[in-house]
């Protein structure tokens, strides 16, 4: 990452308290962007990449949940804020377009309904005709020929690319410095899914927002960002360029989970990562790559160092270590 960043988590730690124990989520994630960068965060499902997204937007509850560490906005502590500074700066200076429209969008009001509340807590229009003018011309940026209509319609009556516009559309009508995009139009079909991505692209382009990007589909990461962090049950395993992470994998997971990609023209079948995910109530102490890595020594049951292999590019396992720290881990 070049300059100051925009948002930047660090040693955030995420427990959640059930009837099984204390499970771990999220275990010391560093994550950071600078202003108009485009990060992805990719790993298999259930790797901890969208609860990281709605801890740094403060969309965890905190009723059986402990959180720790800290989620710095332009170097403000939002952790010690609170949950009132938190709410002033969703949907105003940083924003999340969520994977699922049929979900996130309110099925009891329309979508005037949810796009004048969008548009009212930006603070720049107060009448409901004013947000509307603003509605339609947003609508009609995402290429939706009638915005009248479907400023009328319930979301039940849009189909799946077309509420992912709309949930688009909100997300940016208020110009947020930062969007956070959760595996928008995984639920749609990959024509769709490709029209959404392009679109999405070209509008935080003209804004100059910066975008985090998370994704389980490599293809996609590699054709949206310039940077990525690699995550395996609630941690980080690497981070550093596309270009250099693509190229030169260098946690054994990232190296599993590429050999895992199907490739056309062949090169091979896919090949799986073998044993399963660890459950977070009971994740193995050091790394939790550990129980499903050929390469684990005793020096993996304690937590890994973080091992900068040039600027920007480090990866968290001791077989990158120098030798003494490998060794006295």
């Amino acid at each position: 990452m070049t300059g100051p960043a925009l948002l930047a988590l660090r040693s955030l730690r995420l427990s959640f308290r059930l009837y099984e124990g204390v499970a771990r989520v999220l275990d010391g994630i560093d994550l950071s962007i600078a202003p108009g960068e485009r990060v992805g965060i990719v790993g298999e499902s259930g790797c901890g990449k969208s609860v990281t997204a709605r801890a740094a937007l403060g969309l965890v509850s905190q009723r059986n949940a402990e959180l720790s560490g800290d989620v710095l906005w332009k170097g403000e502590s939002l952790v010690r804020a609170g949950a009132q500074r938190w709410g002033a700066l969703r949907g105003r200076e940083m924003s999340m377009i969520f994977q699922d429209p049929s979900v996130a969008l309110n099925p009891v009001f329309t979508i005037a309904d949810q796009m004048f509340e969008v548009v009212r807590r930006g603070g720049k229009v107060a009448r409901r005709a004013e947000a509307l003018d603003l509605a339609r011309a947003a609508l009609a940026r995402v290429f939706i020929d009638d915005p009248d209509r479907v400023l009328r319609s319930y979301p039940f009556q849009l189909s799946g690319g077309m509420a992912q516009r709309v949930m688009i559309t909100m997300a940016m009508i208020n110009g947020p410095e930062l969007v956070i995009a959760d595996e928008p139009g995984t639920a749609l079909d990959v024509t769709v899914q490709e029209q959404t991505l392009r679109l999405m692209a070209a509008l935080t382009r003209e804004s100059g927002a910066a975008v985090i990007l998370i994704a389980h589909n490599l293809g996609v990461i590699r054709q949206f960002c310039s940077r990525v962090y690699v995550m395996y049950a609630g941690t980080v395993a690497e981070e550093g360029s596309v270009d250099e992470v693509f190229r030169t994998p260098l946690h054994p997971y990232t190296r599993a989970l590429f050999a895992a990609v199907p490739r056309l023209g062949g090169g091979g079948l896919p090949q799986p990562i073998e044993g399963v995910v660890p459950d977070y109530t009971q994740a193995p102490p050091g790394c939790r790559f550990s129980t499903r890595c050929p390469h684990a020594t005793a020096a993996c049951d304690r937590e890994p160092p973080w091992v900068e292999v040039s600027p920007g590019r480090r990866v968290r396992c001791v077989l990158h270590a120098p030798a003494t720290v490998a060794a006295d881990a």
